[in-house]
């Protein structure tokens, strides 16, 4: 009995110190990342950085580090850490393989919140959607359809795809496309359908519209009107020019073709 005593005070000896040291790196090391999580925060904060993206940042770096202390504080006390570090390493790559999906997602979304392609508000056409975008989250972003619609776009493939953002530059050139017989004169022609979209409310002043032949079809000498509007006044824009084109081509007797059902009367 004596010889057991005798041995397992000479391990609490030997182990003591271990367990100690080990204990002091635990503590120091949980009081070390707590402080390193709050700068990062702060850091990310100070950069103005999206809440959403520096919540999940910051957090990934915490645990990261706690697995790390983990390891060291085993590695103290003599465990043997290189089937741990195995272990966490199948199982990170497990965890990788499944979240695939998910880390593509996030990834995209951290692209989009520090490389600011588009911004909340912003009109854009991505992934064949064209809509007002409504929010930006860590893996996806929503925006909302001209009809209405609340469309959910996976950051993915939002950020691996081609983007037109049609706020960014501040002004949308409108284009129509307005046919005329050939009997009619051209340089009148221009002039009406100028003054009907200078006339138009909400067309932009500057870049000034501008009104070209742009082609000449089977039945009709075709003009390129082109008024220029906000993002926000487009479609306003758009089919007001084109009523006001229509009136305007109307008052001034240009006719615009169109097919004719000529009647044959058979006599007999």
């Amino acid at each position: 009995m004596e010889e057991y005593v005798d041995k397992i005070k000479s391990v609490i000896v030997d182990f003591s110190p271990k367990v100690l040291a080990a204990l002091a790196i635990l503590i120091f090391g949980w009081i070390a990342i707590s402080f390193i999580t709050s700068l990062v925060r702060r850091i990310f904060k100070k950069r103005k950085l999206d809440e959403s993206l520096s919540k999940f940042l910051s957090s990934l770096i915490g645990w990261a580090l706690k697995v790390l202390l983990i390891v060291t504080v085993a590695s103290k006390l003599g465990l043997e850490t290189t089937s741990f570090a195995a272990i966490i390493g199948a199982a990170g790559l497990a965890i990788g393989l499944a979240l695939q999906g998910a880390l593509s997602n996030f990834a995209g979304g951290a692209l989009i919140i520090l490389f600011k392609p588009f911004k909340v508000g912003d009109l854009i056409e991505a992934q064949g959607h064209l809509g007002v975008v409504q929010d930006i989250q860590i893996f996806t972003t929503v925006i909302n359809s001209p009809t209405n619609k609340k469309v959910i776009i996976p950051n993915g493939a939002l950020s691996n795809g081609s983007i037109t953002n049609y706020t960014a530059e501040g002004k949308l050139r409108v284009d129509l496309t307005v046919g005329v017989g050939y009997d009619e004169d051209i340089k009148k022609t221009k002039e009406v359908l100028m003054a009907a979209i200078v006339a138009t409310d909400k067309v932009l002043k500057d870049p000034a519209p501008t009104v070209d032949v742009s082609e000449l079809a089977d039945s009709s000498v075709n003009f390129a009107v082109r008024p220029w509007a906000t993002p926000q006044d487009y479609w306003d824009v758009y089919f007001k020019s084109l009523e006001n084109c229509k009136l305007a081509l109307d008052a001034a007797g240009i006719e615009i073709p169109y097919p004719h059902q000529v009647e044959i009367h058979k006599e007999g």
